[in-house]
């Protein structure tokens, strides 16, 4: 009898994992509350980056003359149209991931799953039916939504979360956006471009304050912010919102992460814009499923706790994907790895997550990506490194797509030459960081990169030039 597994989410952690349980002979069975994608594809990552594209389109239009295109009349955003098409593409990628279920022979259920006792799912359909559903594992990929703050309850008009960012009728005429992390940061720029006057409020002392993210990164974004004329307060928080019919009133004071803190950053400033959008974090979906009918042990703020192999403290139950917390990665292309894992683990196989060269994508404008140790976490870890760069104004490429704002660096092993980092933040930033993902995960030198072939004229030529640098062997600079 073949082994039933039932997955509990269709993000991209839970139905990468059902379709590799069944290739390995599972009888498996989805269950999925909203759509098939998970926050992936309705909330977060699609949605976002097809309005990045309206968005790139509008910079290029701004910029028309400098390509030899005369404009006749005026460009202007057209939302209902630019939602159409977010609708249009978000239920061609539904289809397409529910004609794999079907091909694999995956059960898909449209309901609300809950953990009714060992081995049991009480499934909840459309219709307020409920029945149960039996499982020798569980795989729970459940995920997480945008975290409420108690004192800035979101009323879906002026208080707003990413997800209704993400649905916007028109575009407001200003914004607060407070979070200057990957969410925040990456909303600043689409809607900027978009047209609205942007205010990003950032708690820590830069942008992009992630461990990950090497600082030069974020020094280019905030130039770039100021280069478009978003205001950009850091080591600053909101203290208030004042809400009314035409706008919200915010309040902003001094953070209360901030070291020694300037004169300037303790003054209480207030502005008053048409929408604020709260970006601060996300809460996990896995405080009304059922765990107490588990021995699934979370920590104090609900997260799953698991080991390598993607296990939960009871032995029958897996979890993967952003519910597992931002002590690993929360990372749609992470939780595909992490569900293959449970998967094979589930289905008799050893395996564990390795996250030393995960490639972290963040579509700003321009873009940055990264993968592997920054020169800070090298030298805490006792590396002795070297960090060499590139800037993309030296790139063919980047001069014909006038988009010369950005740096390629390579943080390498002095002695071995080793590639242990890459960091870029620059024209398609995320699709170049590719092979440095791989030149980190297959331990390459940097002599590997430089003595391979790049096409000529493209924008990898960054990496290939910030290879040659780092090996003693420049040719442009």
């Amino acid at each position: 009898m073949a082994k039933r597994i039932i997955v509990i989410g269709a993000g991209p952690g839970g139905y990468v994992a059902a379709l590799k349980a069944a290739a390995l002979g599972a009888e498996v069975t989805v269950v999925e509350k909203e759509g098939a994608g998970g926050t992936c594809l309705n909330w977060g990552c699609i949605p976002s980056k097809i309005m990045k594209t309206s968005a790139d389109l509008m910079e290029k239009m701004a910029q028309s003359e400098t390509f030899g295109i005369e404009q006749v009349g005026s460009v202007a955003v057209n939302m209902a149209g630019l939602m159409e098409r977010k609708r249009s593409v978000i239920a061609t990628q539904q289809k397409g991931i529910l004609a794999l279920f079907q091909r694999a022979g995956v059960t898909w259920i449209h309901g609300s799953a809950r953990i009714a006792g060992k081995g049991r799912l009480a499934v909840t359909d459309e219709n307020g039916e409920t029945s149960d559903l039996y499982w020798d594992n569980l795989i729970i990929a459940t995920g997480t939504v945008p975290m409420a703050l108690s004192a800035f309850p979101f009323d879906g008009k002026r208080v707003v979360s990413s997800n209704e960012v993400l649905s916007l009728s028109e575009v407001p005429e200003s914004i607060a956006i407070v979070g200057g992390g990957v969410i925040g940061c990456e909303f600043a720029f689409i809607l900027n471009a978009l047209g609205a006057k942007v205010t990003l409020i950032e708690g820590m002392d830069r942008v992009l304050p992630i461990d990950s993210v090497d600082e030069a990164c974020s020094k280019l974004l905030t130039r770039e912010m100021k280069k478009k004329k978003i205001t950009l307060y850091t080591n600053r928080t909101v203290t208030g919102v004042e809400t009314a019919d035409e706008c919200a009133r915010v309040t902003i004071g001094p953070s209360p992460f901030a070291e020694n803190p300037t004169a300037k950053e303790k003054e209480i400033l207030t502005e008053e814009v048409a929408m604020v959008a709260f970006c601060v974090g996300r809460s996990p979906n896995s405080s009304d499923i059922g765990l107490e009918h588990t021995g699934v042990t979370v920590d104090d703020r609900g997260w799953i706790r698991v080991d390598d192999g993607m296990r939960t403290s009871d032995p029958a139950i897996y979890a993967i994907g952003d519910i597992t917390g931002p002590e690993r990665i929360m990372l749609a292309h992470v939780a595909s790895a992490e569900g293959v894992v449970a998967a094979e683990n589930i289905m008799g196989q050893d395996r564990t997550m390795d996250y030393t060269a995960v490639p972290n994508a963040i579509f700003t404008m321009p873009e940055v990506a990264c993968t592997g140790l920054t020169e800070a976490q090298a030298r805490n870890q006792g590396l002795d490194v070297r960090t060499d760069t590139v800037l993309f104004r030296a790139i063919g490429k980047a001069q014909v797509l006038g988009e010369i704002a950005g740096q390629a660096s390579i943080v390498s092993e002095t002695d071995t030459g080793r590639v242990l980092g890459v960091h870029i933040a620059g024209p398609h930033a995320t699709d170049l960081i590719a092979e440095g993902t791989l030149a980190v995960n297959k331990r390459l030198t940097v002599t590997d990169l430089a003595e391979t072939i790049h096409a000529h004229p493209t924008l990898a030529e960054a990496m290939l030039e910030v290879a040659l640098k780092a090996s003693g062997n420049a040719l442009h600079g």
